[in-house]
């Protein structure tokens, strides 16, 4: 029996082909793996402090966090990478994550995975007939308030995802909880945490394609701010076994931040938006739910990564290992930089929740894959919904 301890993690965006779904600059591609973590605020910036915990841990590190926001988390070489559970710093560096900064982040990483993976594999329903991915309805705000990127720096250079707000039950209404996938927040096996991470909800919330946001405000293209992760975790499946191809732990690719505002004012994320979605850790078999609608950002070709958009389809299975949980797999054209983000479904009680996260895909977009949301998805929720309690 696999272990159920949560654990947190930080992973980057890869791409869609059974390895992860995301993007970053070149053709590179990543996952991999994570462990339970801590994060930090910058002092001094808009009265945010480092509790004393978190200053020991720089100090244990040999962080200097003026170094740090300088440009000492350039710095990637291995032996000074942070990697095991507990080491995960991510102080906010005011206005790092400029209009143009974010625009950049959104060079797709190539996909590489067998068109057969999952084959024989299981129980693995047939390849799923391509859906053509539709651009959500702007302003974004209104169609798809929970929706946004998640932003952030690897050693290949600056790096995008697609995430989700999420409500919090030990803060109803009041949330600053954020799903996404593992691989979004941690490089795995092969490396550490990522860094600079943040979240920002309704990006581009117009709409504009990306010849029209060169030199756009900041208030342009996140309207409702940017939010620092200050706290990330992910499962220890996705730590131990996560890669960039071959759906290496991708039934256990998912991860739930929390969030600080970079120029606090005072009111959460949910409210701040004004939606969250509740999570399903409960949801039914692949076979008895009618459909999932995916929403992301995708950035590969032919796609600019600025606008969101939208795949609905019945999910199938797809089982990668005989041992681990069934995927779900609809047909779908979104591209790298669209892993992490939700897949909704009806709840329970029949009103819209998530039920799972982007993961990965075939080289040549056609469809999609995510986790189903058991018992370590709900460890790990619990545990971020507690810390901050």
């Amino acid at each position: 029996m696999r272990p159920n301890r949560p654990v947190t993690a930080i992973l980057c965006a890869a791409t869609l082909a059974l390895t992860a779904a995301a993007c970053g600059p070149g053709d590179g591609e990543a996952g991999g793996d994570a462990k339970p973590t801590v994060a930090v605020s910058q002092p001094n910036t808009d009265g945010i402090k480092i509790p004393d915990q978190l200053k020991d841990k720089l100090k244990e590190h040999g962080i200097d966090l003026e170094k740090w926001k300088g440009g000492e988390w350039k710095n990637w070489k291995k032996e000074d990478w942070l990697r095991e559970a507990g080491d995960y710093i991510n102080p906010i560096i005011e206005d790092l994550w400029d209009p143009d900064r974010m625009r950049d982040a959104e060079q797709p990483q190539r996909p590489a995975v067998d068109p057969d993976a999952g084959k024989d594999q299981g129980v693995t329903d047939p390849t799923p007939a391509p859906v053509a991915a539709k651009q959500a309805n702007p302003p974004y705000h209104q169609s798809v308030p929970e929706s946004g990127k998640v932003f952030f720096d690897g050693p290949e250079g600056s790096m995008v995802c697609s995430a989700t707000v999420v409500k919090d039950p030990a803060h109803p209404g009041k949330s600053n909880m954020v799903w996404t996938a593992g691989h979004c927040v941690h490089a795995g096996k092969s490396g550490g945490w990522y860094r600079n991470i943040a979240f920002v909800p309704s990006y581009n919330n117009a709409g504009k394609p990306a010849a029209q946001l060169k030199g756009a405000p900041r208030e342009q293209v996140a309207p409702y701010g940017v939010w620092w992760s200050d706290w990330a975790q992910t499962s220890d499946q996705w730590i131990a076994t996560g890669g960039p191809t071959g759906g290496a732990g991708a039934p256990y690719d998912f991860a739930v931040l929390h969030v600080t505002p970079e120029k606090g004012s005072g009111k959460s994320l949910e409210e701040t938006v004004g939606s969250a979605l509740p999570v399903e850790f409960n949801a039914q078999p692949v076979p008895k739910v009618a459909g999932i609608t995916a929403t992301g950002y995708p950035a590969a070709a032919p796609f600019d990564g600025q606008r969101a958009f939208q795949c609905t389809d019945k999910p199938g299975r797809l089982s990668l290992n005989a041992t681990d949980p069934v995927m779900y797999r609809i047909g779908c054209t979104m591209t790298g930089g669209a892993s992490g983000g939700g897949w909704v479904a009806a709840g329970a009680d029949g009103k819209p929740a998530l039920v799972s996260n982007t993961s990965i895909g075939p080289a040549k977009a056609g469809w999609l894959a995510g986790p189903r949301l058991g018992p370590e998805a709900k460890g790990i929720f619990d545990a971020v919904s507690r810390k901050f309690k």
